[in-house]
């Protein structure tokens, strides 16, 4: 099953660690006092090891370290697993090789280390350019930490990105204006900007539920926050490529678009997911959660505790959903491919109507009307 070509072929590598456990995080992470890095490196090894063969014939367009905190990852471990990376699969001549990081000064002081052994680009979780709001956000930075480490990035690596929060607790239409436009006057050329959820199972969740997560923004106002980062976005040249991506032309997260183009990638690390083509069919991988649990699976054989063999209309209702999320659409002809039947000629005319798609040359793309309300649009295409 070729079909992954179109979206290229990645590796997730998850660090399960944080310093501290942020309150709207639902990611895998966790808060240990001691780690041991050579362990935690020889386990990626064999997990790499181990899809050698399964996955060989491949040339390898990205690598992401993602977390947890991967800045919190030694140099070496990093180096180690890209080199491991590199004798088993060629890598593209422009490969991408990523890193999250927290903006904190020691971890700011690694940057030239990860340089060295392979990153090539760096994502900040910064979330916040207000110091109160990165107090009730957890955050364990400062304003003023974020501005350096970011500047101590910029003069290492050619492509840095970083995150911001928006729609937080009293933070009004004007305060994200101006804080975004700080950001966008910052020497930058990628911005994840995300609005506020509330998830289940986090800190946040647990106020929000007791009525204790006070004065966050109205819907209207989230909404009307999102349009302005469009707007504002647009005006300084960052596209927004995707729902909640902008990106001046060419410094698209590549690892992420092989996500959204619905390409293959192999996922390792606890809580880890992955989606491979294999014998003809399309694969979901999850690997167990509990760093623990994890380490001993890998020293028993697999990491993975479970494969879902996709159904062929699994695998183009993923790749709709992924890839309306981008500016660029998805291929029309590729989804009849995947699930052997053709989208509801109906829904799609209803929607062009409504100003919520285009349709141009076999693709379809949802407008930004389209993607401010992007689930109603899957609904439509959707229906049986």
């Amino acid at each position: 099953m070729d079909d992954w070509r179109n979206g290229g072929f990645g590796l997730y590598v998850h660090w399960p660690f944080c310093q501290a456990k942020c309150p709207y995080c639902d990611f895998n992470s966790h808060v240990v006092s001691h780690i041991d890095q050579s362990r935690w490196a020889d386990a990626y090894i064999i997990e790499l090891e181990r899809h050698a063969e399964q996955l060989k014939g491949r040339v390898l367009n990205s690598i992401f370290f993602g977390g947890g905190t991967p800045s919190l990852m030694h140099p070496d471990t990093v180096a180690t697993v890209i080199e491991k990376a590199r004798s088993i699969w060629p890598f593209a001549n422009d490969i991408e090789i990523s890193l999250e990081a927290n903006p904190g000064s020691v971890e700011a002081g690694r940057f030239a280390g990860y340089r060295d052994g392979g990153i090539n680009r760096i994502s900040m979780g910064v979330q916040a350019l207000n110091g109160e709001d990165l107090r009730r956000l957890g955050r364990i930075h400062s304003v003023a930490e974020a501005k350096t480490a970011f500047d101590t990035a910029r003069s290492i690596f050619d492509r840095v990105s970083f995150d911001l929060i928006y729609a937080r607790q009293g933070q009004s239409l004007e305060d994200w204006r101006l804080e975004l436009k700080e950001a966008l006057s910052m020497a930058i050329d990628h911005l994840s900007l995300y609005q506020l959820t509330i998830e289940d199972g986090t800190a946040f969740g647990d106020r929000y539920a007791r009525g204790k997560l006070r004065d966050l923004p109205t819907d209207d106002t989230a909404a009307d926050m999102y349009q302005a980062t469009q707007d504002i976005c647009a005006n300084y040249d960052m596209v927004g490529y995707e729902i909640s991506n902008h990106a001046k032309a060419g410094a698209e997260s590549r690892h992420n678009l092989i996500y959204w183009r619905y390409g293959d990638y192999l996922g390792i690390g606890p809580g880890a997911h992955g989606r491979l083509s294999l014998n003809d069919t399309k694969i979901a991988t999850e690997c167990h959660r509990a760093p623990g649990a994890w380490l001993d699976a890998v020293k028993n054989g697999s990491g993975i505790s479970s494969t879902e063999t996709l159904t062929p209309q699994d695998s183009a209702v993923e790749f709709l959903m992924m890839g309306l999320r981008l500016k660029e659409g998805i291929d029309m002809h590729r989804y009849t491919q995947l699930s052997g039947t053709s989208l509801p000629a109906a829904g799609v005319q209803h929607l062009v109507d409504m100003g919520m798609v285009t349709t141009c040359k076999e693709r379809l793309a949802a407008t930004d009307k389209g993607r401010a309300v992007l689930n109603a649009v899957l609904r439509e295409l959707l229906l049986d």
